[in-house]
Formats: structure tokens, C-alpha cells, sequence
């Protein structure tokens, strides 16, 4: 495992949109594993693969002490909406407010590609959609509708 580098906003790579993952082996192991260890030093809850400079439908979550491995991530089906604080550690310098959903249904692949169908509500489905969006080139300052100090 290795620590990697954030990418920062201002980037270009962070508006860029992610290529599906075809190929489970031992390089998309290995960056998972990378993005974990990043992740963990940069004590986050959330981590994409363009984050890290890969452009790759990729990205973890670490929320109550479990880490989800999201490999082509998609939402299946939302509902309802809430507004709350939102932080990126692409994002240095300001957090936001930012209304998302309050609970979602989602499907991805492990990293041994088994499908996986998870629901989310509340905080922890923001993180969840926080990360897919970088997925898509979107950061949250995109959807910030107030923006606060860090």
C-alpha cells in the first residue's frame, strides 16, 4: 500500500468524467488499497479515484468504522431531501451547505466484482453521493447553496 498525493481543486482532472472499471484484478486491488491508506491519513470519509489522479468509476467510503469499496457506483433510486455541511479534502479553505437527497439506493461492484445493493439515509447516504459525484466531475462547491467557513 502506498499513500498517495490529493488532487486539488483547480485541477482539471477533477472535472473530468470516470471510465467504467472493466478489469477486477490486482491493479484496481492495489488502488483501492491506496486510496485506503490515503484516506486514512487524511482522516476523511470519503475518497474518489480522481482524487488520487485516476480516472476511475472508483471510490471508498469509511463511515462507523466500515469501509465501503464502490466500483462503478450508480444510484438506483432517491427520495426526499435535506440540506447539511459538507467538506472535501480536494476542497481546502471552506466547507458548504449542500441539499441532497435523504436517502438513496445504490448498486456497485465490490472489488472481486460482486454486486453489491446498499440503501443510505441521512449523512450517510451524503457521503455516499459527495463521492460519486466526483465520479462525474462535480464537486460539492458545485451544489453548495451557502458557503461556510473551515
Amino acid at each position: 500500500m502506498a499513500r498517495r498525493n490529493i488532487v486539488k481543486m483547480g485541477d482539471p482532472l477533477l472535472r473530468k468524467i470516470c471510465k467504467p472499471v472493466e478489469s477486477y484484478d490486482a491493479k484496481l486491488g492495489q488502488l483501492l488499497d491506496d486510496m485506503k491508506e490515503t484516506l486514512d491519513d487524511a482522516e476523511g470519509l470519503g475518497l474518489a479515484a480522481p482524487q488520487v489522479g485516476m480516472l476511475k468509476r472508483v471510490c471508498i467510503v469509511k463511515y462507523d468504522d466500515r469501509l465501503y469499496e464502490l466500483v462503478n457506483p450508480v444510484l438506483v433510486k432517491s427520495k426526499g431531501k435535506c440540506v447539511d455541511n459538507e467538506g472535501c479534502l480536494s476542497v481546502v479553505g471552506f466547507r458548504g451547505l449542500v441539499e441532497r437527497p435523504k436517502a438513496i439506493d445504490i448498486e456497485y461492484f465490490d472489488r472481486n466484482g460482486q454486486k453489491v445493493q446498499l440503501h443510505a439515509e441521512g449523512y450517510f447516504a451524503r457521503v455516499f453521493l459527495h463521492e460519486m459525484d466526483h465520479l462525474d466531475g462535480i464537486l460539492f462547491a458545485d451544489k453548495m447553496i451557502k458557503k461556510l467557513p473551515d
